[in-house]
């Protein structure tokens, strides 16, 4: 368990509270735009091919910005500055769409927010990527198991947020308050001290070689490559759950579609008490072994979720499946702290993030063949299935022949344990 000591250390350290608020104010803006803008789009236009292509242009983009703006923040050190272009980036295209849905054509929908898709991987990667400038080694556990849970909370109250804001204010109402939680993020990130660093004085470095040099390490690396892939296959499997969850709910649990919000914020629950609750776990076992255990007891116990014949029996399986995800999520943050090279960290962060939004994604796409095609509950035994499959890949990968990171070697003992 989280011991008080540790909160009490990592608040008295010089900007972290208000990072932890910035980072979490704008990963809710990010996690209300997926049903915001489908509830607008739908209100006043009634298409769903617009809903769903207006989501894609915020998710598809980061696979090809992740590496390059990564690579911008550790060839620069100027993060205060790029983490500050997002949050003004994503307000003035959600004022935008506010404007434009339903009284522009709906071609320019798309348009308007991929701008929004190509920083999308900041609020995620990028705020991860600055743990350790602003924490010491032995702080980094904690810090990493408050930073899933700032990913849980943020998917708790997001989605449940805007479907309120929609019901009682108006479909534009969500978009108009992530616009200002945006704002609210900016202005705690202009005053976070130690975010800019030098940049490093190494020659011929450039964005291009800084994004290979970076693909290089999470390739190269066994624990990386082996830690990344599992992480695409579980994703892969989290997004097949976008439309397995409402159907299940209609189909086997006799209640409304909406009730996937419930599960989902039964996922979140259990993810962060398990992240926090098992924070001792993750400084006696290397970082990469939690992840793989995590996917493989997080893919089965989720085999339990198609056996629930009523809502309160499934939310607490979910539940209870989620405690194995929290470990695995704050680890996978532990293993990139220990394996990549500081000057790299902004890179390789934002492009794991790119990875994991686009295997969500490539999820979410086949999702509805497959729940309608094979049926719900076989949708979420497929999804099981990818996490204890990428759990295999990723052992296989991690012990294939490989090198260490550069600067690896030299890390602190302290970091080394994270």
């Amino acid at each position: 368990m989280m011991d008080r000591d540790s909160l009490q250390r990592l608040r008295a350290q010089p900007g972290y509270p208000g990072f932890v608020a910035a980072a979490t104010l704008a990963r809710v803006s990010d996690e209300m735009f997926s049903v915001g803008v489908v509830l607008l789009v739908l209100d006043r236009t009634g298409s769903a091919a617009l809903a769903g292509a207006t989501v894609a242009a915020i998710t598809f983009p980061s696979l090809v910005s992740g590496p390059l703006l990564g690579a911008w923040l550790d060839l620069t050190g100027r993060r205060r500055s790029l983490m500050i272009f997002d949050q003004l980036v994503i307000a003035s295209v959600l004022v935008a769409l506010v404007a434009l849905i339903g009284n522009a054509p709906n071609w320019v929908i798309p348009l308007v927010v991929i701008p929004a898709g190509i920083t999308y991987p900041l609020s995620f990667g990028g705020f991860t990527s600055m743990i350790p400038a602003l924490v010491p080694g032995e702080l980094l556990p904690p810090a990493n198991a408050l930073e899933t849970t700032s990913f849980n909370a943020s998917l708790v109250v997001g989605p449940a947020l805007a479907g309120t804001l929609s019901a009682v204010i108006a479909p534009a109402a969500p978009l108009l308050v992530e616009a200002v939680l945006a704002l609210a993020a900016l202005a705690l990130i202009v005053r976070i001290p130690g975010l800019d660093r030098p940049p490093g004085r190494e020659r011929n470095r450039t964005l291009w070689r800084i994004a290979a040099d970076g693909l290089r390490i999470i390739v190269s690396v066994p624990q990386l490559r082996g830690v990344t892939a599992a992480a695409a296959f579980g994703m892969t499997g989290l997004g097949l759950l976008t439309v397995a969850f409402p159907l299940f709910a209609v189909e086997h649990l006799d209640v409304h579609r909406s009730a996937a919000g419930y599960m989902w914020a039964a996922f979140a629950v259990g993810s962060t008490l398990g992240a926090l609750g098992l924070v001792r776990v993750q400084r006696v076992f290397p970082p990469e072994r939690i992840v793989f255990t995590g996917y493989a007891v997080f893919g089965l116990l989720m085999l339990t979720w198609p056996l629930a014949g009523a809502l309160p029996v499934f939310l607490a399986l979910v539940a209870l499946a989620a405690l194995a995800d929290g470990p695995a999520l704050a680890a996978q943050f532990g293993t990139r702290q220990l394996h990549v090279p500081p000057s790299l960290y902004g890179q390789v962060f934002t492009t794991a993030v790119g990875i994991k939004v686009g295997s969500f994604s490539l999820g979410a796409a086949l999702a509805g063949a497959l729940a309608t095609g094979l049926g719900s509950a076989e949708t979420l035994v497929i999804g099981a299935s990818l996490q204890m499959t990428g759990a295999v890949v990723g052992v296989t990968l991690a012990h294939l022949p490989g090198r260490q990171a550069p600067d690896a070697a030299a890390r602190p003992a302290s970091a080394r344990r994270a």
